[in-house]
């Protein structure tokens, strides 16, 4: 049944559709190392900004991560208190802390880093080559859309 402007059929809704899916595959990734790594799906997000992009705020992370803000505070403290991130003033500007992992989370990204892409892995090989063309390209085009939607 297609959505029209008196009803809405949740499973059809494109928002909703890519949430679920977003949430099931980040499950489905954070199930190969939450009980390795005693690591949650938000400090394994903040860790993967970080691990890719150092001496980021938490705003920034927030950002990067389009998570709420509260999850970012939570996350960042527990893996501070873990020894897994590092709080310093910014090279550029000795006012602001910005935050990068520690060498005993480097090494955490580095283990985790094969699950995640063995994952991805399984969900591409089963696409062909013009399909993940076409999926990256339609990616693409949704969040520059979104991008412009979000400046209006």
């Amino acid at each position: 049944m297609k959505n029209n402007e008196n009803t809405l059929h949740l499973g059809e809704f494109l928002p909703y559709r890519l949430s679920v899916l977003s949430n099931r595959i980040s499950r489905a990734i954070a199930d190969g190392y939450e009980e390795q790594f005693q690591l949650t799906l938000p400090e394994w997000r903040v860790m993967a900004v970080l691990g890719g992009e150092p001496d980021l705020s938490a705003a920034q992370v927030a950002e990067r991560t389009a998570m709420d803000k509260v999850a970012v505070s939570r996350a960042v403290n527990k893996l501070l208190e873990s020894g897994r991130l590092e709080r310093h003033f910014s090279p550029e500007d000795k006012r602001r802390s910005v935050l990068a992992l520690s060498e005993e989370g480097q090494k955490i990204y580095r283990e985790v880093i094969p699950i995640a892409l063995g994952y991805e892995s399984k969900i591409l090989d089963k696409l062909s080559e013009p399909e993940k063309l076409t999926l990256m390209s339609l990616l693409n085009k949704l969040e520059d859309i979104q991008l412009h939607a979000d400046e209006n």
